[in-house]
């Protein structure tokens, strides 16, 4: 009994560390990480609209840097502010949701002007979402 008491106390403690160690993990600082790819708002809403396994394959979970002009602007009940950017439909675009943890040093963007974010890309749900976004120059 005593020798199975051992590797439950150490699988217990190993268990405990590693759960330590995925709460405390810092969250990946998106304003210095290298993007993986970068094309424009159309581009990448075509990837998506075309073949969306295909895109899913290459910019799911990645860092993606897009650029295109701003059709809306919004910020939900959290606060969170979203930019759509034009990607030549009328209805959809690609969304880039401003990242919480960084300090931006705007939130409000006139609708026609022409910006770069970088951030990571979720998926297409009628848009293409971005989500933990910041500007880049």
């Amino acid at each position: 009994m005593k020798k199975y008491l051992k590797y439950i106390i150490g699988l217990m403690i190993i268990g405990i560390g590693s759960g330590a160690y995925m709460y405390y993990k810092p969250h990946q600082n998106i304003k210095s990480s290298k993007a993986d790819v970068s094309l424009s708002a159309t581009e990448v809403f075509q990837a998506f609209e075309s073949d969306e396994t295909a895109a899913n394959e290459q910019y799911l979970d990645k860092i993606v840097a897009v650029s295109g002009t701003v059709k809306d602007v919004s910020k939900n009940d959290e606060g969170i502010v979203s930019i759509t950017l034009d990607a030549g439909q009328d209805m959809f675009g690609v969304i880039c949701q401003l990242d919480q943890l960084t300090q931006h040093p705007r939130e409000d963007f006139p609708i026609g002007e022409q910006v770069s974010f970088k951030g990571i890309c979720t998926g297409m749900l009628m848009d293409v979402v971005m989500v933990r976004c910041v500007e880049t120059n």
